[in-house]
């Protein structure tokens, strides 16, 4: 069962595994989240979120390491932006990496969330929920 809350979030995923994208949006479709946009690194996501058209997420799903723009470094960018939209984006810096110390950075940068990689949909939506404020989607 879902609601209509869960048919309006929308959700920017940014990895550089394609594969790993394709399993984050399978997790969100499991619990019905199913409006979804993907970068392959901070760069792409910056220039999508910078577009004259562009529909602001309601939370982004990240990963820590990437080329050309990795997640603290979008984190950063993204909460020192200029556009007013990007500020209160909640990031949920999904990753393997078990470094608390990186860990510890990326929320200081603004990531609201560090999960570890796998995590399972219920989860995902627990932690989605928790930082969008709202419920987004099936009971856990």
């Amino acid at each position: 069962m879902s609601n209509s809350n869960s048919a309006s979030l929308r959700v920017l995923i940014i990895d550089d595994h394609r594969t790993m994208r394709l399993i984050i949006r399978q997790l969100l479709g499991r619990v019905s989240i199913n409006d979804i946009a993907e970068a392959e690194n901070g760069e792409m996501a910056m220039a999508m979120l910078n577009a004259p058209a562009s529909t602001m997420p309601d939370v982004i799903i990240c990963d820590l390491h990437m080329d050309k723009m990795d997640g603290m470094e979008f984190c950063n960018r993204l909460r020192r932006s200029d556009d007013d939209r990007h500020r209160g984006i909640p990031i949920l810096i999904l990753t393997g990496e078990e470094d608390e110390m990186l860990h510890a950075v990326s929320r200081q940068v603004g990531a609201a969330k560090i999960l570890m990689k796998p995590i399972a949909a219920n989860d995902l939506l627990t932690e989605i929920r928790a930082v969008v404020g709202f419920d987004a989607g099936v009971a856990v």
